[in-house]
């Protein structure tokens, strides 16, 4: 599976409270969740990104509390993938439960710039700044967490292998 969007770029440590403010955590619904995704740090986010953007970050992405409203807001505003240095464990387990795409590699995190179009390949690992004509290697995911992110989250992988016997 491929992905192709325009970047939103953060810097390191970005942390849990500034992708979804505690203020907003009075409903769990992913539309209100995503109105008001990365509010503290890049006010105008909610409005300017499209359907299968991508965040590029640098190092500890989702540090902070362990809500898993943070990858439920960014998946819901619209965003296709997150690619980072590194991810704090919880969000990158949480990311992966609510069927939000991430990778790992730092060189493509120091090398995207905001506004680079970007294309990245589940299955090989290759993130392609198409900006600027370079790719990166990123790790990819074992088979079965890619059977997860396909199913849209590990809940409903569970109804599909249960449902499947």
């Amino acid at each position: 599976m491929t992905v192709k969007g325009r970047v939103h770029k953060y810097q390191d440590n970005v942390d849990t409270d500034v992708i979804i403010p505690a203020r907003y955590l009075t409903s769990a619904d992913p539309a209100h969740l995503a109105a008001h995704c990365m509010e503290d740090i890049d006010p105008s986010f909610a409005g300017k990104v499209a359907p299968g953007d991508i965040i590029v970050a640098g190092k500890n992405f989702g540090c902070g509390s362990s809500r898993e409203h943070a990858p439920v807001a960014i998946k819901a505003s619209g965003i296709s993938l997150v690619i980072a240095s590194d991810f704090a464990r919880i969000f990158y387990r949480n990311s992966i439960n609510v069927g939000l795409p991430i990778m790992e590699c730092s060189e493509a995190a120091e090398a995207i710039d905001n506004g680079d179009i970007v294309e990245a390949d589940f299955d090989s690992g290759i993130i392609t700044d198409i900006t600027k004509g370079i790719s990166f290697q990123a790790g990819s995911f074992p088979e079965f967490i890619k059977e997860i992110m396909a199913a849209g989250g590990l809940v409903e992988y569970t109804k599909g292998k249960m449902n499947n016997g």
